[in-house]
């Protein structure tokens, strides 16, 4: 695969998190920053601009370069710790916020384990996300299910990315309120209608249920 046609490693993290807000960024090449987003740069400049050091057994690099022809992907790991004196790879990913709910984290830095796997010709089973809001690792098995949903997400990206398609939004607000990209998303604006069906039948339930109320017809489409 030509360098060219390579995804970003960020886009996964995008897309398990929000199809349409990776479509936004990565079809649309669209971009805002909120606060969250300035914090999130400000920890990786900082993470980044440490260059390398050794401790002991373990030498640090910070933002190497990562590519994987097999999944499509390159990127730039925040840390790699190279452990012992055959440089076992693990990767530290740092985000800004707190653990979550969602697995959009975990993928990011498997895919970065698979892009290392490839470069070291060595296995990978455990890496790490730091978290600012914690100031401390969570350790993360790389697992055969968080490789498959790693593998499945780099396809759908690819797929949204060729077929140059963005998704309708959909409203959830724990996720929205908090997302850079909400005023050029505007998912409350423009998510998808009900259906005429679902909204007559709502109309209807809320005549019957005034009606009700001022003792008249059950059925609005009765005569008194």
């Amino acid at each position: 695969m030509d360098e060219d046609d390579l995804l970003p490693l960020s886009a996964l993290q995008h897309h398990l998190f929000c199809p349409r807000q990776c479509a936004l960024i990565h079809v649309e090449r669209q971009w805002r920053e909120n606060r969250f987003t300035a914090e999130g740069r400000l920890l990786h400049d900082t993470v980044d601009s440490g260059g390398r050091d050794r401790r002991g057994n373990v030498r640090t690099v910070r933002s190497m370069p990562l590519r994987s022809h097999r999944l499509g992907l390159a990127g730039v790991a925040d840390v790699v710790e190279l452990h012992g004196p055959e440089r076992r790879p693990f990767p530290v990913e740092y985000k800004r916020g707190r653990p979550k709910a969602h697995r959009a984290d975990e993928v990011q830095l498997c895919a970065q384990a698979i892009c290392l796997e490839e470069m070291f010709d060595a296995a990978i089973a455990e890496g790490a996300l730091f978290y600012g809001e914690s100031r401390r690792r969570f350790p993360v098995a790389l697992d055969a299910t968080l490789r498959a949903l790693t593998e499945r997400t780099a396809q759908a990206v690819r797929e949204m990315i060729r077929d140059g398609v963005t998704p309708p939004p959909v409203h959830e607000a724990r996720k929205c309120q908090g997302c850079s990209m909400l005023d050029l998303c505007r998912p409350k604006r423009l998510s998808r209608p009900p259906s005429v069906s679902v909204w007559l039948a709502r109309q209807l339930d809320d005549a019957a249920a005034d009606a009700a109320a001022d003792g008249g017809p059950a059925n609005p489409q009765e005569e008194p």
